[in-house]
């Protein structure tokens, strides 16, 4: 899902927003006005480039937060965000595999656990 174009589209996106390149009023009104013209595919194909970039910047923001908690190694503040992160991964997982697989929350919660004790089994 994720690609080099993907995270060059999203720097330069946050560039454009952090410099204010353009106003949010007229980006707000293209995005309405193009939303309004789009399909159901189309709206789920432009979600699925969003959750491309959006999972681009995260993996950029934990690159940083990883060399900030290097430098700081006994700080328990960034073990503590690091699983907020973890949580929200394990939230957005849990809505996925529910209703794929229709499970409950507790059978699904189970899955993640299990599967990421394993993971660090194999490390």
């Amino acid at each position: 899902m994720r690609n080099t174009s993907t995270t060059n589209g999203a720097r330069k996106v946050c560039e454009m927003m952090t410099n204010k390149m353009e106003d949010r009023k007229e980006v707000e009104k293209r995005r309405v006005a193009r939303q309004l013209k789009q399909t159901a595919a189309e709206r789920y194909a432009d979600h699925q480039k969003d959750i491309g970039a959006l999972l681009d910047l995260v993996g950029e923001e934990l690159r940083f937060h990883a060399k900030m908690a290097a430098e700081e190694p006994e700080d328990w503040g960034f073990a503590g965000d690091a699983g907020r992160v973890c949580k929200g991964l394990k939230d957005i997982l849990t809505s996925l595999l529910t209703s794929r697989y229709e499970w409950s929350g507790i059978e699904t919660s189970r899955f993640i656990e299990d599967h990421l004790e394993t993971m660090r089994e194999e490390r």
